[in-house]
């Protein structure tokens, strides 16, 4: 019998009354895809952090999804997000997804909050003294923008592993290859870990351009062609960003990827019709149940 693959959803908090019911459309489209967990996003500077709390609170009162919302470095002291991470154990969370943070709008660089945590494997050793939090963190295929060099990026990934993490999510990509060449590292560097690698259903091409310009993530030449002359097509953009898609989680599939981890941006379709060509469905779910 053929098993589908473990799959997990990101969503962000709403800014206004559309966008939040775009967010729960979306939520309840996917659910009963019966993901791993779906992620919440935290603002750079914790801007969103209300916003944050309450999309997560709504999650867990109004469906049976395992809910992870990110916590940061930024903005914030030890107290503070300490006191955050017991609210959200209060309310049942048992998984947090662990990141140092951006800078805040304005900076130049990173800079530690005072009295805060310096980095994100500090923040994962917080979280475990305040419970027995399953933690994901993140992972660069194609090496942070800050980092000195690939093998610093990669020890940075070790320490967070070594402080309690059981999991790390890649920022997206399109180069297989080198998702690949980064799996081989991780596992020769003592990595035992999923490197669950990040799926971005291209929804508009520019916005895309903007992401990868700020994460430090390659777009092929390749993939600027499929999408030349479509600023004004929307439904064969879409048709193309699936087929992308496809193509990539059905490649990683061929390579022992088990679980995939889908950047949404609060849209349900793309992700969706991805997870269908992995065999993922109600119905065979039901069925498997």
């Amino acid at each position: 019998m053929h098993i589908p693959p473990s799959v997990s959803f990101e969503f962000f908090p709403p800014s206004n009354e559309a966008m939040e019911q775009r967010l729960y459309e979306s939520v309840r489209r996917l659910a009963p895809l019966e993901p791993a967990f779906v992620s919440v996003t935290y603002g750079a500077d914790g801007s969103t952090r209300e916003r944050t709390h309450r999309v997560v609170e709504r999650v867990v009162a109004e469906t049976q999804l395992v809910c992870a919302p990110h916590l940061t470095c930024v903005g914030a002291s030890k107290d503070e997000i300490l006191g955050i991470a017991r609210e959200y154990a209060d309310m049942g969370i048992k998984h947090i997804v662990a990141l140092r943070g951006d800078p805040p709008a304005g900076s130049e660089r990173y800079e530690p909050h005072p009295g805060g945590f310096a980095y994100a494997s500090d923040l994962v050793s917080g979280l475990k003294s305040v419970a027995d939090f399953e933690i994901t963190v993140a992972a660069y295929p194609e090496v942070h923008p800050e980092a000195t060099s690939p093998l610093s990026d990669l020890e940075n990934l070790k320490r967070k592993i070594d402080a309690g993490a059981s999991r790390a999510i890649t920022q997206f990509f399109f180069d297989n290859e080198r998702y690949l060449r980064f799996r081989d590292l991780c596992v020769a560097a003592g990595i035992e870990v999923p490197i669950v690698p990040g799926i971005l259903p291209i929804t508009r091409f520019p916005q895309l351009l903007k992401f990868a310009r700020l994460c430090g993530a390659s777009v092929p030449g390749w993939l600027q062609d499929r999408f030349e002359g479509l600023d004004d097509d929307a439904d064969t953009r879409r048709l193309i960003a699936a087929s992308v898609a496809i193509e990539q989680v059905q490649f990683l599939r061929r390579h022992g990827v088990e679980d995939f981890h889908f950047y949404t941006l609060n849209r349900s379709e793309l992700s969706y019709a991805i997870c269908h060509t992995l065999g993922l469905r109600p119905d065979t779910i039901a069925r498997s149940a």
